[in-house]
């Protein structure tokens, strides 16, 4: 319990109706939580506007209602704050209620379309290894120390965002690592948070169902780095064509890192296969147990990040070279008989499909197939489904289109939008299984000896999102049962 006047501190306000000295229970931007005491912040989201539920909330005890549009009517006893931005007020007033934990630890934020969750994670394990009691922030799930925390969204809502740094901070953690996806900066979900530091991975087409624009997905990414305070550091890759963009603007202590220029942190890739990467980071050669390109970077802005944080550089590669990516990132398995290697790996975006095929490629010894097992999910940016076919469709032997999460949309009619983008000399390449099950026992059916299935798209998750139920699958789990059946 706080009073309402402290937890308001920093909030930009317009008008205030009511005695701001009243005590409130907790924070909701939920009306159907609300209990009596607590403070409804009306936020305008994407598919509903909390405007349209204050009286439900103060009909069920809300003590106070901030938002952007007073009502025309003002119950007694209720005090009402009018702020121009309720997203970004829930942020600040959420960091106020719960002592503002991001400005008692060393916070650091990953953003890009790929590599969030791999960096995330080997910083957290990274840290942990160095002894520091960490949190995690992640699409994949959230952690304290040892203790996981399934995770909902890939950043959570304020409130719950704060609650869990709070939680954080409780139990002794000095670091947290976070992905910070384009609709939590876009939504002023991370309003009010203190950064150490941020890392920009990559930028390609992604979400535009959402920011409708690049150019718009591009500016959003960018206000991250814009808000970082002069006492944080911004960590971006070079060799990307918007890494120095994401640098213009900000406060931060600016630093690069790259394969193929100079940057402050660079790598090079001597060795790629299926023990790991070998590369020499700096003047160190050192071998890394994660695979591929992609990875490559990935360890190069951890190696950054960590340096920048002021932990010894011979001692964070020592470390990092033991550590193993994150589950459901080139994610493989091998079958005893025939030693079909099969790939299970979250790509879902263009450009994410093309590095992993490209690491598949680099692993090849000889005229091994391989086969792609793809779909793309439904409510989500359409433009991409034809690129992700043409890309599967490039640089694979054989290509199976097959349902991801096609939650309220049609399975079929997501693949049939996906084979609009094969060329028509490679459509002698392509099957379509609506079934996704049924798609990778006909992968495992088709390969040969030593052939490499790449199962994309699902990663690390468990379920399949089919209008609004989440049914159990596990692409890795689903493999391994279909192996042991065709082994016997």
């Amino acid at each position: 319990m706080k009073k309402l006047r402290d937890i308001l501190y920093n909030v930009s306000m317009t008008a205030v109706h009511g005695n701001t000295d009243v005590t409130v229970n907790t924070l909701c931007t939920d009306s159907r939580a609300v209990a009596q005491g607590d403070a409804f912040i009306a936020v305008k989201g994407v598919h509903a506007d909390g405007h349209q539920y204050i009286d439900k909330a103060i009909a069920q005890g809300a003590a106070a209602i901030i938002c952007e549009i007073l009502p025309e009517q003002l119950t007694d006893n209720v005090c009402y704050v009018q702020t121009e931005n309720s997203a970004a007020a829930s942020g600040i007033m959420a960091g106020n209620y719960y002592d503002n934990p991001s400005h008692k630890m060393q916070l650091v934020g990953v953003t890009g379309t790929n590599g969030k969750t791999t960096i995330a994670t080997l910083l957290f394990r990274l840290f942990t290894k160095l002894g520091y009691q960490c949190g995690l922030l992640s699409t994949v799930q959230n952690q304290i120390g040892d203790t996981v925390i399934p995770a909902t969204h890939t950043t959570p809502d304020p409130i719950s965002l704060n609650a869990l740094l709070a939680k954080m901070l409780d139990e002794g953690c000095v670091y947290a690592f976070m992905e910070v996806s384009s609709h939590a900066v876009h939504q002023q979900r991370i309003a009010g948070l203190k950064f150490a530091g941020g890392i920009f991975s990559n930028i390609t087409h992604d979400h535009l169902d959402y920011h409708k624009t690049f150019d718009e997905y591009i500016r959003v990414k960018k206000s991250f780095f814009d808000h970082l305070p002069a006492t944080a550091f911004a960590l971006t890759n070079i060799d990307d064509k918007r890494g120095n963009v994401m640098l213009q603007n900000t406060k931060a202590r600016k630093a690069t890192y790259s394969l193929h220029t100079l940057a402050d942190f660079k790598g090079k890739i001597l060795e790629n296969n299926l023990t790991g990467l070998i590369m020499q980071v700096g003047d160190t050669e050192v071998h890394f147990r994660l695979i591929g390109e992609f990875n490559a970077y990935n360890l190069l802005a951890v190696y950054g990040a960590a340096t920048l944080l002021g932990i010894n550089k011979t001692e964070v590669l020592q470390v990092l070279s033991n550590i193993q990516g994150a589950e459901g990132r080139f994610d493989y398995i091998v079958s005893d008989n025939d030693k079909i290697i099969a790939i299970v790996d979250y790509a879902h975006t263009p450009d994410a499909l093309k590095n992993v095929l490209a690491t598949i490629k680099n692993l090849r010894k000889g005229n091994e197939q391989v086969i792609t097992v793809v779909g793309c999910g439904g409510d989500r940016d359409t433009a991409k489904r034809p690129v992700m076919a043409d890309v599967a469709a490039e640089s694979s032997d054989r290509v199976i289109f097959t349902s991801d999460n096609p939650r309220s949309e049609d399975p079929a009619e997501i693949i049939h939008e996906m084979e609009a983008g094969v060329p028509v000399h490679l459509k002698k390449k392509v099957l379509s299984i609506t079934d996704r099950k049924e798609a990778i026992k006909t992968a495992l059916t088709l390969a040969n000896k030593e052939d490499i299935i790449l199962v994309a798209g699902k990663g690390h998750e468990k379920y399949q999102d089919i209008k609004g139920v989440k049914h159990p699958f596990d692409d890795k789990q689903v493999l391994l049962d279909m192996m042991k059946l065709m082994q016997k």
